[in-house]
């Protein structure tokens, strides 16, 4: 029940909705799942709340479990007090539970721990007190065989000081604070390495506060640092913090005691406190900075996989290339790979007979598409095909990760015959037909749609990004008959080995007729039948819900409404005006509620319908390298990358340009994704061109009309009544924006008084 509290306090979430998600999971159930088959248990929770309320309790058992620990350890050493059990119950954080386990934590042989076997923790405690004595004579009677005189008594006894600074959890929480208000995160180049480190010029001798400083500059430094460019700090004023530290241990005035306690409070803070603060700091300000990554990574992955897809057509794909030409190939609309080619278009002796051969294919293969890789000559065919004037459609398609894809087990696997440069093509075309089918195949890092994707946690981010693919996947959902294992693999409750299987039945019967015939598949049971069958279709089934995301649990509940209305199930679907009689609440049962029962009706008007958007063409300016863009320049563009910092966009040069943040919209932003999505086309004006470094700066907003006045959104209250409707009406005589000051404050006087 405590684990359910902690939970539903942090996400704001009904303890109610809490405990059924984590019941839902513990018995096997996958979060697409839940969020589209459990609606009326879980009061209509989203995928990311589910997601949320998972996380956490991982979270809060790894606390849970890092207390017991910390308890077990002190309560065997024979030191757990009432006080220190209060204590350790009233921390929320793993930092809290670490400050207060630090006394009694094993550690290496320390300075103090020496001092202490020396027999100087008396004189510790007595300078302590702070009393007007005389300190060195004190110090001068602890003399023995291992404390040669009387400055090394002082010095052990600093040193038990120092330490009981550092492990007092009171001061390490007024630290921590104060490292959060006022800490800063700076960087400064290594001597000599100025020339080698130039891309890190930024950071040379850099300062921010650690509460401002964006996850993509801290990562940018860290990254520096790692490669031996620059060296790091984080901390606040020094002076700041040995103030902090003295009103707690500073109690008398001026003597020769409460000097000792300055020295060690000095020594606490520069040789302990300071640098486990430093690390505790950049090890989360990194965990932080690599969390913001992965979301960015995660939401550009999303908004790729879902990409508007061409769907089934006939297709010619081309695999740009100079030296060593053009990969061809032709595909059905299963995508099946129907002929390879190879077309030289950049040699002039050569170009005729490559473009007899492409007409010659176009006729054969009755071609209805050309799908052409957006990289190297990518430009420069996309002009060869449009000069054939076969008038068939032509994209231009972003080919990062298909060559990862053409060396991979996959790609062997479909296409062990041929060499990677057919099926890289391949990867291509596909992928205009299909984006999620053949984007799946890849690993999602070698998309091109993530930054710093080397330098985050590894493990995150490819349990973060599995994640965004499983969501993905089911949320489009998959034709049962014509999926690849790779693409059956992330739907919920399935995975790689019921995948497998799957494929192998599925050969054997030649295609799914039903939905039930799912429990012949080896090894797929009850469970898993129960979390895939609502996301995988098949058309032309016997029973037209298959073809639908309808659960297979449901169905009754469709028949008892097909009944209810004398007609059979098929006359209900697409039936938008029968069904918008049924009322949800006469069919609500006690395992499928009134939220279900909605979906269901929204599914039937529309049954199977892919929610991505349709494919649209689109093309650029008559530009093809980046010694043709020039300063004032407004092409058209698309969206290839979105960052917190601002967006990439590809506007046919080979260099994607970037508009930063506050070049993207004429309000404020603080988030580019406020504005723009992955694919989306733009118009942009070129602001600076940098030949050199291959960088171009670009401007959405300069390249669109401001909006007028009167379009903005007016302020409410108190100036409401000063409103400019920038109209060519006669102003009035108490409009202020006519008079002079004094008028101005005399009409303000008479109308609000002073």
């Amino acid at each position: 029940m405590e684990l359910i509290q902690a939970i539903s306090a942090k996400l704001n979430i009904r303890n109610a909705q809490v405990e059924t998600v984590l019941q839902l999971l513990e018995e096997g159930a996958t979060i697409p799942f839940i969020a589209r088959y459990r609606k009326d248990k879980t009061g209509a929770l989203d995928e990311v709340q589910i997601q949320n309320i998972q996380d956490e309790a991982k979270t809060v058992k790894e606390f849970t479990e890092r207390k017991t620990f910390i308890e077990k350890t002190i309560t065997e050493q024979g030191k757990m007090t009432e006080a220190l059990q209060a204590s350790l119950d009233k921390a929320t954080t793993i930092a809290e539970l670490e400050d207060i386990y630090l006394p009694y934590k094993p550690k290496r042989k320390t300075k103090a721990q020496t001092a202490r076997e020396n027999g100087l923790e008396p004189l510790a405690l007595l300078i302590l007190e702070q009393k007007n004595f005389d300190v060195p004579a004190a110090a001068a009677t602890f003399i023995n065989d291992k404390v040669a005189g009387a400055d090394d008594a002082l010095q052990g006894a600093r040193d038990i000081i120092a330490e009981m600074i550092n492990e007092d959890a009171n001061v390490r929480a007024k630290l921590r604070k104060l490292f959060e208000d006022k800490a800063t995160f700076q960087s400064k180049v290594l001597a000599d390495k100025e020339t080698e480190a130039a891309k890190y010029k930024d950071y040379f001798d850099f300062s921010e506060p650690v509460h401002k400083i964006p996850s993509h500059r801290i990562l940018a430094i860290l990254r520096g640092f790692l490669e031996g460019f620059l060296r790091i700090s984080i901390g606040p004023v020094e002076e700041d913090a040995l103030y902090m530290i003295e009103g707690v241990y500073i109690t008398g005035s001026m003597n020769e005691a409460v000097e000792q306690v300055k020295k060690a409070a000095k020594d606490a803070y520069r040789r302990l406190l300071q640098p486990s603060l430093e690390t505790e700091f950049r090890t989360a300000l990194k965990a932080k900075a690599d969390e913001e990554a992965i979301n960015v990574f995660a939401e550009n992955l999303r908004q790729l996989l879902l990409s508007s897809p061409l769907g089934s057509k006939r297709l010619l794909a081309i695999d740009p290339g100079y030296r060593t030409g053009c990969k061809v190939v032709c595909l059905d609309e299963k995508g099946e790979l129907l002929h390879n080619d190879l077309i030289y278009v950049h040699e002039a002796n050569r170009k005729y007979d490559s473009e007899h051969k492409i007409k010659e294919l176009v006729a054969k293969y009755n071609i209805e598409v050309f799908a052409i890789g957006d990289g190297t000559a990518g430009r420069e065919t996309e002009q060869f095909i449009k000069q054939l004037g076969l008038g068939l459609p032509l994209f231009l398609v972003n080919e990062d990760g298909a060559s990862v894809y053409s060396a991979s087990e996959v790609a062997r696997e479909e296409f062990g015959d041929y060499d990677v440069t057919v099926r890289g093509a391949v990867s291509i075309g596909r992928r205009l037909m299909d984006p999620l089918a053949e984007l799946v195949k890849i690993d999602p890092k070698s998309i091109g749609v993530g930054q710093y994707q080397h330098d985050v946690n590894q493990f995150r981010l490819k349990e973060r990004l599995d994640q965004t693919v499983v969501s993905c996947v089911n949320q489009v959902g998959v034709n049962l008959n014509t999926a690849s294992k790779h693409l059956l693999a992330y739907v919920s409750g399935i995975g790689t080995t019921l995948a497998g299987n799957i494929i192998k039945y599925r050969s054997e019967i030649g295609k799914f007729s039903s939905r039930d015939q799912l429990l012949k598949v080896p090894r797929l049971g009850g469970k898993a039948y129960e979390q895939c069958a609502g996301f995988l279709r098949i058309r032309n089934a016997d029973n037209p819900l298959d073809a639908s995301a309808v659960h297979p649990e449901a169905y009754t509940i469709v028949e008892k409404i097909a009944a209810d209305n004398q007609v059979e199930v098929k006359a209900l679907i697409g039936n938008e005006a029968l069904l918008k009689t049924v009322q949800p609440k006469k069919y609500a049962t006690e395992t499928i509620g009134e939220l279900t029962i909605q979906d269901i009706v929204k599914e039937l008007n529309k049954p199977g319908l892919d929610p991505r958007s349709e494919l649209e063409q689109f093309e650029f300016a008559n530009i093809y390298k980046i010694e043709d863009v020039k300063v004032g320049m407004v092409v058209p563009g698309s969206v290839t990358n979105i960052t917190r910092f601002g967006a990439f966009i590809d506007i046919g040069v080979k260099q994607d340009g970037l508009v930063h943040v506050s070049e993207i919209a004429h309000k404020y932003i603080t988030d580019p994704n406020e504005v723009l999505k992955l694919n989306d086309k733009v118009q942009v004006k070129v602001l600076e061109v940098d030949t050199a470094r291959k960088r171009i700066a670009l401007s959405i907003k300069q390249a669109q009309e401001p909006p007028a006045r009167n379009e903005r959104p007016k302020i409410q209250g108190r100036n409401e009544g000063f409103k400019n409707n920038n109209t060519n009406k006669p102003k009035p005589a108490t409009d202020i924006s006519n008079m002079n000051m004094n008028d101005a404050l005399n009409l303000l006087k008479k109308k609000f008084g002073k």
